[in-house]
C-alpha cells in the first residue's frame, strides 16, 4: 500500500528515466554537476554517516581494536568483545562529532550495518556537520510508505511431495530460524502468534543467536512476546508527533499492515480464518515454525491507517534486527528504484554480508516501465502474482445483464442505483466526485441507493466508507483502465469490476429510468493463475541501465488472506490485502525454510534457489500473461513464481559476496572512482554472479562471465540449452559442466546480436540439465546501436565533457547535436496542499493543483519538464504528470517523495500538452514552478566533436561536447545524437547549469 494510486504509463522507456545515474558505469570520468553538500530534509532530522566502518565491515586498521568484519557464512554476534569495544569506539566517535552541533537532539546510534547516528538538527548544523572531521556524509532523513488462505496449496508446500513434507513436517517448516518483519507492528492476540510446540534443540538455536528484548509499550493492551514472536521492538523518534492519537506507542499495530505481513510470512499453522462471518477454513503462514522478531517503524499518520516511516527509524530497525540475530527480514515498504547508493540500501548490503536474507517489494505502481523499486542486487525484490483461489461477486442489473467481479461481501438485494457523478453534493469537485472522495457525496442523492464509484485518487475501502456515511447500501467499484480486481473488506456490500464492464455498466446506470442492480454474496472460486498484478512494479531497473534483472521472483499478492488488527478487519481478525506487500512475506517464509535446512546457505545462494527452480507457466500451462490479458515478461515477474517444492534442492547455486556487490556499485557510476567501495575495483554490472543475466546495452557482442557451486550430494554432468532469445546468438562455454559436491565451476556466455530489433528487450532463458536438475536462468538482452550514457551534466557558461560511446556495428559513427536551450520558467500560487493521491485519470486544476498549458512545436526531438528542491522550501513535495490537451492518459510522470521532479518525452507530437504540478505537501501560498525544454534545433552554443568517425563493433569512441555563451544563473538542456548513417540511433542529454 502506498499514498499514491498505481496508475498506467504509456510513454516510451526513455519518458520514465527520471533519476537515472547521472554517469553510465563506462563515462564514470564525465565531470557531472555537484549536488549540493547536504540537501534540506524535510522532516527536520539527518542521517550521519562517520569515516570509520560499521561493526558488519571494520576490518582491524584501528590498534587496540581487532576486526569484527562479518566473512562470509559468519554470523554477527553483538555480545562478542571484539564487537563491545568497537561499538565503543563508534560511540565516542559520535560524541566527538556532535560537539560542533550541540543543539542537535539525537534520535538513533547506528552501528551494526550502518556507522553513525541519526539527529534533529537544522539545515545549517547538518552542513555544519558534513563539513567536520570524522564524518563521511549527511543525508536528510526522508519518509517512506507501506507496499500493500489457502496459498501453501497453492504454492504447493502443504499436501503430499510438498515442502513441508520434504523438510520432516509442518513442526521442521522454519525451524530454528528467525524471521524480523520491518513494518507496522503487530497485534498479539492474534492465533497466528500463539505460542508454538518446540524442541530443546530449536529452542537452544534460537537462544544462541537471539539477542534481542520485547518491548511492552506506553499503553494498555500492554505488548507481550512468546516462542513463537521472541521480541518486539518500535522505533518512533523519528516519526515524531506524526502519528494520529489512535495510534499505539509500542509494537502493537494499528493499521493492520504489519499483522498481516507477519502472519503471512511464519503465521501458525491450522488458524480458523472468518471474514465478515464465512468461515474460510484453516490457514497458515509460510514457515509456520520459524520463530517472529517484530520491528514497528511505520506508523497510521491518516485515519486511513497507512503506515509511513522516516528513514531514521527504518535504518534503526534494519540496525537493531541484524545485532539482534535475525537470519530474515521481509520489508514491505516503498523504495527508490533509481539508485544503489542509499542509506537503505547500504544498511542492507551490510545485512546481507552478515548473513540476513532480505525479502522487499517490488512497489505499487505498475504496469508502467522502469517503476520497480529497491533494486539493490543484495536483496530479493518481490513482485505481486495473482492467487489461483479468487472471491467472486456477482452485479446482476436491472435490465438483466450481469458481470462478474470481485467481492467478499454479503450482497444485497435489488436496490436503486446511482452513478457518483450524478450523486454528488453541489459544488463538488466532479473529478473528487466520480471517486468517491470524502465530502462529495449528497446524502439526498445516495441513502438506500447502490453508488458506483470510479476506481483511483482515494484508497478503494475509503470509497465504501464514504458512501455508507451517506447512507448507501452498496457500492460497484469500476476499473477505468485495465488493472487488478480486488476482494477487500468494504464497509458496505461491494463489487470490483474491470475496465471491459464499466461503459455497459454506466451507460445503464445514465441512460434507464429508475435504474436497478443486485449485488451477490462473494463465492470463492478457482481461476487460472498467476497473472502478473497491474499494479505490481515493472523493470527494467532505472539504475544500473538494466544490467540487472528486477523483480527477481513473482509471488502471490492478490487477495492473500492473512491476520490483521481489528482496524485492518473492521472489526474481525482476518482479511483479504492485496499488494507487493503481501507477496514479499511469501518469499521471507520460504527463505526461513531453505535456512531452516540449509543453514551454511548464504543470502545470495537462497535467493539463486529461488530464482532457478521458478515458473514462466501459469496453472493451465501457459505464458505467465498481465492481468490485462497481454503477454507478460520477466519485467513484471522476474525469474518467475516461486515454486517452494523445487527450492530444497536446486543442484547449483550463484554466489556473491560483499566485494562483488562493491565492485557492481563502483562500475554503475553511482560512486566516483575513488569511493571506497571501488577500492577493490570494479566489474560489469552484468558480470555479477547472479542467478539472472541481464544486458540493457549490448553493443553488438558481450560475453558474460558466470560462477555455479554444486550443493547436490553426487557428482552431476550438466549440459546447457538456450530457448528464446530470437534475434540473438548465444554461445555456451564450456559445452559440459562437470559439477563436484560442494565445488564451483565457471562458464561463459556469449551474446551477439543477430537480427534481434534495436532498441527493445528480447527475453530467453539458459537452462543448465543434469538427469536430476533443471537449472534456469533469464535471459533479458537490449540490443543497442549506440551505448552511451543517458545523461551527462556539465556547470559553467562555458565548458565541456567528453562522452564515452560504443558502437553496435562497425562503420560510421555520426554525432549531432540540438540545444543548448534554456529552461522556460512559468509559475503559479497553490493555497495549500492536498496530500491525497492526485486523479490522474481524471486530471483538475484546484487549491492543490496548478495546470500549465505548453505549445510543443513539430521537430521538437525531445521535451522535459522538471521542478526543483533549489525552487522550495524544505518539506515541500510536488509531482508532475503531463498529458496531450485535451486527453486524460498520462504520457509521463514524477511522483517521488520531495520537490526534484522530472519527466520526459521523447519526439512527442507536435500541439499543446497540459502539465499539472501537484502540491503533495508545503507551506500555504507556495509558488509553484515549471521548468520545461523543447528541443528542436541547434542553438550554436554547443559544438561536438569529432562530427564524424570511424567506429568498430563493441569498441568505445569518445566525443567531446563543448558549450560557450551561455547566461550565467540558467538551467540549460541539450542532447546528442549518435547514428549509423541509416536507422540505428542513440542519444545522451547534456544538462548545464550555468
Amino acid at each position: 500500500m502506498s499514498r499514491r494510486t498505481p496508475i498506467i504509463l504509456v510513454s516510451a522507456l526513455a519518458a520514465s528515466l527520471a533519476g537515472l545515474p547521472l554517469v553510465h558505469a563506462q563515462a564514470a570520468e564525465t565531470p557531472v554537476l555537484s549536488d549540493p553538500l547536504v540537501k534540506e530534509s524535510a522532516t527536520g532530522s539527518y542521517i550521519v554517516q562517520l569515516d570509520d566502518a560499521p561493526v558488519a565491515e571494520y576490518d582491524g586498521d584501528i590498534a587496540g581494536l581487532p576486526s569484527t568484519r562479518v566473512d562470509g557464512g559468519g554470523k554477527l554476534v553483538k555480545t562478542d568483545a571484539p564487537v563491545t569495544s568497537y561499538v565503543q569506539h563508534l560511540s565516542r566517535e559520535r560524541d566527538e562529532v556532535l560537539k560542533a552541533t550541540p543543539d542537535a537532539k539525537k534520535l538513533y546510534d547506528y552501528n551494526y550495518t550502518y556507522s553513525g547516528f541519526s539527529a534533529e538538527m537544522s539545515y545549517d548544523d547538518a552542513v555544519k556537520l558534513a563539513k567536520s572531521s570524522g564524518v563521511k556524509s549527511v543525508e536528510p532523513s526522508g519518509m517512506q510508505h507501506q507496499d500493500t488462505v489457502d496459498t501453501p496449496r497453492f504454492l504447493g508446500l502443504s499436501g503430499k511431495g510438498g515442502t513441508w513434507q520434504q523438510v520432516g513436517g509442518i513442526d521442521k517448516a522454519g525451524d530454528g530460524v528467525i524471521i524480523g518483519v520491518i513494518d507496522g507492528g503487530f497485534t498479539p492476540e492474534r492465533p497466528s502468534f500463539a505460542p508454538i510446540k518446540t524442541t530443546k534443540k530449536s529452542d537452544a538455536l534460537v537462544a544462541k543467536k537471539w539477542k534481542g528484548i520485547c518491548q511492552a509499550g506506553e499503553e494498555a493492551p500492554l505488548v507481550t512476546c512468546n516462542n513463537k514472536v521472541i521480541g518486539a521492538r518500535y522505533f518512533n523518534k523519528g516519526i515524531g508527533t506524526r502519528p494520529i492519537p489512535e495510534e499505539f506507542t509500542s509494537p502493537r499495530d494499528f493499521g493492520g499492515h504489519g499483522t498481516h505481513t507477519a502472519s503471512t510470512a511464519a503465521g501458525n499453522y491450522g488458524v480458523d480464518m472468518t471474514v465478515l462471518g464465512r468461515d474460510y477454513g484453516k490457514g497458515s503462514g509460510m514457515a509456520p515454525h520459524a520463530r517472529l522478531a517484530i520491528y514497528k517503524a511505520l506508523w497510521s499518520v491518516d485515519a486511513a491507517g497507512g503506515g509511513s516511516g522516516t528513514d531514521a527509524d527504518i535504518i534503526a530497525a534494519i540496525d537493531t534486527a541484524v545485532a539482534d540475530g535475525v537470519d530474515v527480514i521481509n520489508y514491505s515498504i516503498s523504495g527508490t528504484g533509481a539508485t544503489y547508493f542509499n542509506t537503505t540500501g547500504m544498511a542492507f548490503m551490510r545485512a546481507a554480508k552478515a548473513g540476513v536474507f532480505v525479502a522487499v517489494s517490488a512497489g505499487n505502481t505498475g504496469p508502467g516501465v522502469s517503476t520497480v523499486g529497491k533494486t539493490y542486487p543484495w536483496v530479493t525484490t518481490v513482485a505481486n502474482g495473482t492467487h489461483d483461489r479468487d472471491i467472486q461477486t456477482t452485479v446482476t442489473l436491472g435490465d438483466g445483464s450481469k458481470f462478474t467481479g470481485a467481492g467478499i461481501g454479503s450482497g444485497t438485494p435489488s436496490s436503486p442505483v446511482v452513478l457518483a457523478k450524478d450523486a454528488g453534493l453541489p459544488g463538488a469537485n466532479p473529478a473528487n466526485l466520480v471517486l468517491c472522495q470524502a465530502g462529495t457525496l449528497d446524502p439526498a442523492k445516495a441513502t438506500g441507493k447502490i453508488v458506483v464509484c470510479d476506481r483511483g485518487g482515494n484508497a478503494r475501502v475509503d470509497k465504501s466508507a464514504q458512501v455508507k456515511a451517506v447512507g448507501g447500501i452498496g457500492m460497484i467499484l469500476v476499473n477505468i483502465v485495465p488493472g487488478t480486481l480486488d476482494a477487500d473488506l468494504h464497509t458496505v456490500p461491494s463489487v470490483h469490476l474491470d475496465d471491459k464492464a464499466t461503459p455497459t455498466v454506466k451507460a445503464y446506470v445514465s441512460g434507464t429510468a429508475n435504474p436497478t442492480a443486485t449485488i451477490s454474496a462473494g463465492t470463492p472460486v478457482k481461476v487460472v493463475a498467476p497473472k502478473v498484478a497491474a499494479s505490481s512494479s515493472r523493470g527494467p531497473s532505472l539504475a544500473g541501465n538494466g544490467d540487472l534483472l528486477k523483480p527477481d521472483i513473482m509471488a502471490p499478492g492478490t487477495n492473500v488472506l492473512a491476520a490483521t488488527s481489528a482496524f485492518g478487519a473492521a472489526g474481525g481478525e482476518y482479511a483479504f490485502f492485496s499488494g507487493t506487500s503481501m507477496s514479499t512475506p511469501h518469499v521471507a517464509g520460504i527463505a526461513a525454510i531453505l535456512k531452516s535446512k540449509h543453514p551454511d546457505w548464504s543470502p545470495m545462494a537462497i535467493k539463486s534457489a529461488l530464482a532457478t527452480t521458478a515458473t514462466t507457466k501459469d496453472s493451465a500451462g501457459q505464458p505467465i500473461q498481465n492481468d490485462s490479458g497481454t503477454p507478460a515478461t520477466p519485467f513484471g515477474y522476474g525469474a518467475g513464481m516461486v515454486q517452494p517444492k523445487k527450492v530444497l534442492d536446486p543442484g547449483l547455486v550463484y554466489d556473491s559476496t560483499y566485494a562483488d556487490w562493491a565492485k557492481f556499485v563502483c562500475a554503475s557510476g553511482e560512486v566516483p572512482t575513488t569511493h571506497e567501495l571501488c577500492a577493490g575495483g570494479k566489474i560489469d554490472p552484468s558480470d555479477l554472479n547472479y542467478p539472472t543475466i541481464a544486458v540493457g546495452d549490448l553493443a553488438g557482442k558481450q560475453t558474460i562471465t558466470r560462477t555455479v557451486k554444486s550443493v547436490s550430494k553426487l557428482p552431476e554432468v550438466y549440459f546447457p540449452k538456450v530457448t528464446g532469445a530470437t534475434g540473438l546468438k548465444v554461445t555456451v562455454s564450456p559445452k559440459v559442466l562437470i559439477a563436484l559436491p560442494g565445488k564451483s565451476v565457471t562458464y561463459k556466455v556469449t551474446i551477439e546480436n543477430a537480427g534481434a530489433p534495436l532498441e527493445q528487450y528480447s527475453f530467453g532463458t539458459l537452462t543448465w540439465k543434469s538427469a536430476f536438475h533443471a537449472v534456469s536462468s533469464t535471459l533479458a538482452v537490449k540490443p543497442l546501436t549506440v551505448k552511451a550514457p543517458v545523461q551527462v551534466k556539465g556547470t559553467g557558461v562555458s565548458g565541456s565533457a567528453p562522452v564515452s560511446v560504443t558502437a553496435g556495428y562497425t562503420g560510421t559513427l555520426n554525432t549531432t547535436a540540438v540545444g543548448l536551450t534554456a529552461a522556460t520558467v512559468t509559475d503559479a500560487v497553490v493555497k495549500k496542499a492536498g496530500g491525497v493521491s492526485f486523479p490522474a485519470t481524471n486530471p483538475q486544476a484546484n487549491d492543490h493543483v496548478a495546470k500549465f498549458t505548453v505549445a510543443i512545436p513539430a521537430g521538437t526531438k525531445y521535451a522535459r519538464f522538471s521542478t526543483f528542491d533549489a525552487d522550495y522550501p524544505a518539506a515541500t513535495d510536488v509531482d508532475v504528470y503531463v498529458y496531450k490537451s485535451g486527453t486524460t492518459a498520462v504520457l509521463a510522470n514524477s511522483g517521488g517523495g520531495s520537490s526534484e521532479e522530472e519527466a520526459n518525452l521523447v519526439a512527442p507530437a507536435a500541439g499543446s500538452y497540459d502539465v499539472y504540478i501537484d502540491f503533495f505537501a508545503g507551506a500555504d501560498n507556495t509558488t509553484v514552478k515549471l521548468n520545461h525544454w523543447a528541443l528542436t534545433t541547434a542553438e550554436g552554443n554547443l559544438t561536438v566533436a569529432p562530427a564524424s568517425q570511424p567506429v568498430t563493433t563493441a569498441a568505445q569512441s569518445t566525443v567531446t561536447a563543448t558549450w560557450t555563451g551561455l547566461t550565467a544563473g540558467t538551467r540549460y538542456l541539450g542532447q546528442l545524437s549518435f547514428t549509423d548513417g541509416g536507422a540505428g540511433t542513440g542519444s545522451t542529454v547534456l544538462r548545464v547549469d550555468s
